[in-house]
């Protein structure tokens, strides 16, 4: 596989220190990047009372079209800086970062919105793998460790400043300067990486274009079959063509990725059972918090009536064990086994979610905020155990295929988490609203029946039954899956030994 930037790091000539301010300025693309993942789900309630008038499942893909783009082609990314350079795929993607989001500042439609999303995640997804490869090429041997600690680290702060600073942008009562804001913070830090980041010596590494492009409409019709399912039926043409593309490109995916000399990501790792079982893992870990992000800031706004920025702020107490409980996880591990902390994780987080889906206009916010910290508590138990197994099931020499699987599996857990959240909570909304609402006004969203009805009460309480339904089920599937992680971990170690290194 391509994305092998901590192999090549340990290839290339340290320098002798780090560049004056170089770290702080990796550190900020991190933040850009990873922040506009959660920054945008503020804006669901706004960009739905939009003169865009966007659909239920419109919203859904004008958060998820940045996730799953950045998903599918972050591993492609690091391989476009090995081949091309590093510093150079950084500054474009930090260039097209800035273009997409300026194209969705402006955008008089959902078509060009969308358009923007999906250019500002091709942007992302060169950003992200090539700010850990400078910085690793820029760093003495000996700080290799500490730096790769604290760029780790920026991908948890970047959602928390996501949620904070898109609050703030939002607080000027228009979508539009969420992401206006962000283009001159990404040509300004395109101008100073310009300015400071060292030049790498590329790789010749050739790249899966093929698998890149299969793996991408594979993944986007597999969200179609989930996201139209509400609107246009779960029997009509559109979905069922959305689910059985997804299939055969799935399929058509791995028989090129097995042929292919240098893949993309070669099926064969999946035979691995503690690989495979930690893959599900880290995506059913971000499927559950990216599916709370996204009806979260949607039940502070609609039904506690926090405004913007508060909401940004609500979000808060899930992140704080994250970042401050983390670096304990691994004494737990050693005391009580990974396969207990791992359960023990998922236990946390799907009974966090279930405690979050019996709140109501009526629960205080502490009593919501404890829920977040339960929730939080899980992830980081969950995040160093599973990016361990992930780490320990391959030999050294293939640490960056691991580095590649968390980014990815993290990414797509993440536009699957709203995927699923948002058709649930559609269907469930849909289903609660009064008969008469439906048939006078035929709304699809809140903000249409909230404009439309004249009858909040009954609009919000079809709302919060739409968003308890989500987290309810999102909560199971988080148990099953945990499930599933732990069985299989235990099954791995009968018996099962891991196959002799080969070279991907």
């Amino acid at each position: 596989m391509q994305f092998d930037v901590l192999n090549h790091a340990r290839d290339l000539p340290a320098r002798p220190a780090s560049p004056r301010g170089l770290v702080g300025v990796i550190c900020a693309c991190v933040v850009l990047v990873v922040g506009m993942v959660a920054a945008i789900n503020l804006a669901v309630p706004m960009l739905a009372a939009s003169a865009l008038h966007p659909s239920a499942s419109a919203l859904v893909w004008i958060v998820d079209t940045y996730v799953v783009v950045f998903a599918c082609l972050v591993i492609p990314g690091g391989a476009a800086g090995d081949r091309f350079g590093r510093k150079g795929i950084l500054l474009s993607g930090l260039g097209l970062f800035a273009l997409g989001a300026l194209m969705s500042a402006v955008a008089p439609n959902v078509a060009l919105l969308l358009a923007g999303r999906a250019v500002t995640g091709v942007g992302a997804a060169a950003v992200l793998p090539n700010t850990l490869a400078v910085l690793l090429h820029a760093v003495p041997v000996e700080r290799k460790s500490a730096t790769i600690a604290v760029w780790a680290s920026m991908t948890g702060i970047g959602g928390v400043v996501g949620n904070v600073g898109g609050g703030t942008m939002l607080s000027s009562g228009s979508w539009r300067w969420l992401f206006a804001a962000v283009v001159p913070l990404a040509l300004v830090l395109a101008a100073l990486v310009a300015g400071i980041a060292p030049v790498s010596p590329r790789h010749d590494r050739r790249l899966d274009p093929l698998g890149a492009v299969l793996l991408v409409g594979a993944a986007v019709a597999l969200l179609v079959g989930i996201v139209q399912g509400p609107e246009s039926g779960w029997h009509s043409v559109l979905v069922i063509a959305g689910f059985a593309c997804a299939a055969v490109l799935f399929g058509v995916w791995a028989v090129v990725e097995l042929k292919a000399e240098h893949p993309l990501l070669d099926p064969r790792l999946f035979r691995i059972p503690a690989l495979r079982s930690a893959c599900l893992g880290m995506t059913a870990v971000f499927f559950g918090m990216f599916a709370l992000f996204y009806v979260n800031a949607s039940f502070l706004q609609y039904g506690k009536g926090f405004g913007v920025l508060r909401t940004g702020i609500g979000i808060i107490p899930l992140t704080v064990p994250i970042i401050l409980g983390a670096k304990h996880v691994g004494r737990l591990s050693q005391r009580i086994g990974l396969d207990a902390t791992t359960a023990l994780a998922f236990v946390v987080v799907g009974g966090g979610l279930l405690g979050l889906s019996t709140s109501d206009p009526q629960t205080p916010y502490l009593r919501y905020a404890a829920w977040l910290i339960v929730v939080g508590v899980g992830v980081a138990l969950a995040l160093p155990t599973l990016s361990g197994a992930i780490a320990g099931s391959l030999p050294p020499e293939q640490a960056g295929v691991g580095a590649g699987l968390q980014a990815t599996t993290r990414e797509f857990g993440s536009a699957l988490g709203v995927a699923v959240i948002g058709t649930v909570l559609t269907a469930h909304f849909l289903a609660a609203l009064p008969s008469d609402i439906c048939n006078d006004h035929d709304p699809h969203t809140v903000a249409q029946a909230l404009a439309t009805s004249g009858r909040a009460d009954d609009v919000i309480a079809a709302f919060i039954s739409g968003a308890d339904a989500g987290l309810r089920v999102i909560g199971v599937l988080v148990l099953i899956s945990g499930a599933l992680v732990v069985l299989q971990s235990l099954l791995s170690r009968r018996g099962v030994t891991r196959p002799k290194s080969q070279k991907y």
